[in-house]
């Protein structure tokens, strides 16, 4: 019974409380003046969250901190010019599929998608590398000029496109553990705005970092919000050249919310085992289970004597005797036992933290997806059980599910096979840098030059495949089993550098720049920059007319039309006005002639859809 206390309001523990809402990371610890601690406001962290320069400090408090740390934050959030480029070529039903295919580094595409996904990610997964020294860690330095970024990530192709090679993190860097974590932070940071309230994130990690990733963890999501530290076996055999040999890795479950995620969402767990409920009454089948207390006093049950049956059990003795008089206890012969109801087994989903199947180890992964490519061309894939068993656990039947360390792309074939299976409705969203093969590997060797190559045919043989075998489940599928995905690649803005100094143009170059879309920028190239702009999202469908010998793209039917084409005339305009469409966007340099200057289309948006948003880039 809660006990009312006279007093008013503490309108800091309010305050607190909902900063920590927007704010989790800068929770901290402190002393009140009676010596307890109490949660307080890291007002430092909250200064660098809310400035665009480095705040400095010492304040000693209760947290985990490293050189670099400040300016992940400030990374985090600055803008950046980076944008999408669409790839037809590679992709799979581009014009239908709802999945997404990302090729750059993490963190920038991250960065493109946080306004169009802000909240919109029910499930996240990712296999960062474990900083064992061997494995790639991703470039992090803030403060390099762009030649120096290109030079240190790798080369610039004859296109002017990265071109990203390994880079070990080894233990003979000073910074060894910093630069691991300034490239987890700054990625969790802007992860935790994609999810939606009831989202989740599973992370796998090793004993290098597990300590430092849950760190980093409680601070961006909350300590509150781990729901749990999953151990997972990853291979039955052990290694020779350790004293004790590692055979599993962590995965570490966080919610957004944890309160939220199991007050919305219809499950969170695996389904329960429901053999053995032979027995039924007027409320339905049952089983009997033990009733006694397991663990006795060292767990606080209560002992007692009941219908003469004396031990440590689970219940006080008036609830005892409360539920023997509804008949939910049973008296045996040597025992007590209670009723345990199917229907409640039903509703009960409950995970225990060790992983243990052969199915999910590494080797039986590896197996698969070498008969599946033909060739052994990837070392450590996650198997399809794994994430499988996460989606299972996750209220995810029409969702959106993101992996930004995607790999051999595990989690769109394990997306795609769930689906298949129960009639969902999943969407995937795959991030993979660009990273080379080896050109002593087994990839390289079979064709696959870069890390996305194999990730993309991965997925679209699963998809052959998960056709073929669930021939018959599909048919009775209301929606077509989606097993496409749009590919797009990280690029350059694709805006021109027009802001310049009089000192910088000449007379003769005076116009050059007339038009400020780069010259190899196409229309699908500009239509995705202005979908990311006005935060729609990917997935939308995109259909195109011919308008006047002009292009006219309709994103998600009216919600955006838009024209690039150069020389259109006021035919095209018209019919645009007439789809009545939310927003309509022009090339500022596209109209025949003066007399179609941008005030006069808008007029006529203003006579044939007055509310439209008319908009020029």
């Amino acid at each position: 019974m809660k006990k009312i206390i006279p007093q008013t309001t503490d309108s800091t523990q309010q305050n607190i409380a909902k900063i920590a809402q927007l704010f989790p990371q800068v929770i901290t610890e402190k002393e009140d003046e009676n010596g307890n601690t109490t949660k307080a406001i890291d007002f430092e962290l909250l200064k660098q969250h809310l400035s665009k320069d480095i705040v400095e400090g010492s304040e000693e408090r209760y947290r985990l901190d490293w050189p670099g740390k400040k300016r992940s934050i400030l990374k985090a959030n600055t803008p950046i010019t980076t944008t999408l480029k669409p790839d037809r070529e590679s992709s799979v039903n581009f014009d239908t599929t709802e999945n997404l295919y990302i090729e750059g580094d993490n963190f920038e595409v991250l960065k493109v998608l946080q306004e169009s996904y802000l909240s919109k990610i029910k499930m996240i997964y990712i296999d960062p590398p474990y900083n064992t020294g061997k494995d790639f860690v991703y470039n992090d330095n803030f403060t390099q000029d762009k030649d120096e970024y290109n030079e240190e990530i790798g080369v610039i192709d004859e296109d002017g496109n990265k071109q990203y090679k390994p880079k070990p993190n080894t233990d003979t860097n000073g910074r060894f553990h910093s630069d691991w974590l300034s490239m987890m932070y700054e990625r969790l940071l802007i992860a935790r705005d994609l999810l939606t309230d009831d989202g989740i994130i599973f992370m796998s990690i090793d004993d290098n970092e597990v300590h430092n990733l849950r760190k980093i963890a409680d601070e961006v999501f909350g300590e509150e919000n781990l729901i749990s530290q999953i151990c997972h076996k990853a291979r039955a055999s052990v290694s020779n050249d350790k004293i004790i040999s590692s055979n599993h890795n962590v995965i570490l479950f966080y919610a957004k919310n944890q309160e939220v995620v199991f007050k919305k969402r219809k499950r969170i767990g695996l389904n329960p085992k429901l053999e053995g409920f032979d027995l039924s009454d007027k409320i339905g089948k049952y089983k009997l289970v033990p009733v006694d207390g397991p663990g006795g006093a060292k767990k606080g049950n209560p002992y007692y004597t009941f219908e003469g049956v004396t031990g440590y059990w689970r219940f006080s003795e008036k609830r005892m005797k409360d539920m023997f008089d509804k008949g939910l206890i049973v008296k045996t012969p040597k025992n007590l036992q209670q009723k345990y109801y199917l229907k409640d087994a039903k509703d009960s989903r409950r995970t225990a933290t060790t992983w243990w199947d052969e199915k999910l180890y590494t080797s039986t992964a590896t197996g698969r997806l070498k008969k599946m490519l033909d060739t052994n061309i990837f070392d450590t894939p996650k198997p399809v059980e794994l994430i499988y068993k996460m989606l299972e656990m996750s209220d995810t039947d029409n969702s959106v599910i993101l992996d930004f360390f995607s790999g051999s792309a595990t989690t769109a074939h394990a997306t795609m096979q769930l689906n298949a299976e129960d009639g969902g409705n999943r969407k995937f969203i795959m991030v993979q840098l660009p990273e080379k093969t080896d050109e002593k590997s087994e990839a390289y060797k079979a064709g696959y030059k870069t890390i996305p190559e194999i990730g993309k045919e991965r997925i679209r043989r699963a998809g052959k495949k998960i056709l073929e075998e669930n021939a018959e489940q599909i048919k009775e599928r209301k929606t077509p089993l989606d097993v496409g995905f749009r590919v797009y690649k990280t690029a350059e803005s694709i805006l021109k550098e027009v802001a310049k100094h009089p000192s910088e143009v000449s007379q003769t170059e005076m116009f050059k720049d007339e038009d400020n879309i780069k010259e190899n920028a196409t229309d699908e190239d500009i239509l995705t920059a202005v979908i990311l702009d006005f935060g729609l999202t990917l997935d939308n469908p995109i259909d195109t007319k011919k308008v006047a010998g002009s292009t006219v793209f309709m994103v998600d039917d009216n919600a955006l039309v838009a024209c690039f084409s150069k020389n259109i005339d006021m035919q095209v305009v018209e019919e645009m006005a007439q789809l009545q469409p939310l927003r309509a966007v022009f090339r500022d340099a596209c109209f025949k002639d003066d007399k179609d200057l941008i005030n006069t289309v808008e007029s006529r948006f203003k006579q044939l859809a007055p509310n439209t948003k008319v908009h020029v880039i």
